[in-house]
């Protein structure tokens, strides 16, 4: 017998939508979520779709956490706690084995990011996978793209690249202990959400890292007004990436690569001591990679010599093309 909409939810979806913030959950028209007083909401939406954000043979519970992993970003990129999800799946076909798998890793991803699943849709069509996240932050607190200001150094956290050279061994059956890096960090990022939150205060702007440190660098200058310089060598790049490719493809995949879903932030340089306390309360790896400058523009230098970004860019980068 064909599995319907309605046990579809039931049977695989409706097992991790318990929180804090939960008044209503799923089975109502409409999810109602409650508001610590004093604070704002803060909402998202990010849409991955078969053959263009993952291939067509991907780890399906790996895919379960990646979505939600991708959209709970950008409430870190604001310093916003979560307080609940929702999911648009559209399928195929109603396939048991691939929902057993997807829906056991969207709810270990909602366990370890503490953010339940209220509401959704199911429907029938190409796989696409749509998951809008709510989270509150204290009204007037929030990060923002606009505050960066020269003279602020620029941060990042973890390392970059390894979501991009996952891309060059996807369709392998089996992978050297590098190449599970690489896959670990594209299937199971972990944006730092708690790290993000104690921000709230010290940093001046923020960006989560999804389509590449110089382009999302670049959105932050362009909101800001301001220019930057990005020193190539300070980089923070995993053992795996820098064992495996040169050097020069190395800066190339963290540069330009997307996905790391790591967290870009300016704060002044009076802060350095709190971020380096708050990132080892948090356990986090926080790298100081730049400075904020007056006009505009994203300057690369290595020693102080000028590097040009087309360099990096015509290296071959293509996602999923």
């Amino acid at each position: 017998m064909a599995l319907s909409e309605f046990d579809l939810i039931r049977r695989y979806f409706s097992s991790f939508q318990q929180g804090s913030a939960v008044v209503t959950g799923i089975g109502d028209d409409c999810a109602e979520l409650s508001l610590s007083p004093g604070h704002t909401l803060c909402t998202s939406i990010d849409t991955m779709v078969e053959g263009v954000h993952f291939p067509k043979t991907p780890d399906v519970s790996g895919l379960g956490w990646r979505v939600l992993a991708a959209a709970v970003s950008d409430l870190g990129a604001c310093g916003a706690r979560p307080v609940g999800f929702c999911l648009a799946l559209t399928l195929p076909q109603a396939d048991e084995t691939w929902l057993a798998a997807f829906s056991k890793g969207l709810a270990e991803a909602s366990r370890f990011f503490a953010i339940p699943l209220v509401g959704g849709d199911t429907t029938r069509g190409p796989l696409c996978l749509s998951v809008q996240v709510f989270g509150e932050v204290p009204a007037g607190k929030a990060l923002l793209r606009s505050g960066a200001r020269p003279g602020d150094d620029i941060w990042v956290t973890g390392t970059l690249g390894d979501a991009r050279a996952a891309l060059d061994c996807l369709e392998n059956t089996a992978f050297s202990e590098a190449e599970q890096v690489f896959m670990a960090q594209y299937y199971c990022a972990e944006p730092p959400l708690e790290f993000s939150a104690g921000l709230l205060g010290v940093a001046s702007a923020a960006i989560d890292l999804s389509d590449g440190l110089a382009a999302d660098l670049g959105h932050v200058l362009q909101a800001s007004g301001a220019s930057a310089e990005l020193e190539v060598d300070a980089l923070p790049l995993s053992a795996a990436l820098q064992a495996t490719y040169s050097r020069e493809v190395a800066e190339a995949y963290a540069l330009t690569g997307g996905d790391d879903y790591q967290l870009c932030f300016t704060a002044s340089a009076a802060r350095r001591e709190t971020i380096y306390a708050l990132a080892a309360e948090h356990n986090i790896r926080c790298s100081r990679v730049g400075a904020v400058a007056s006009g505009a523009g994203l300057n690369l230098v290595r020693e102080g010599a000028p590097i040009d970004l087309t360099h990096y860019n015509n290296m071959g980068y293509l996602h999923f093309q």
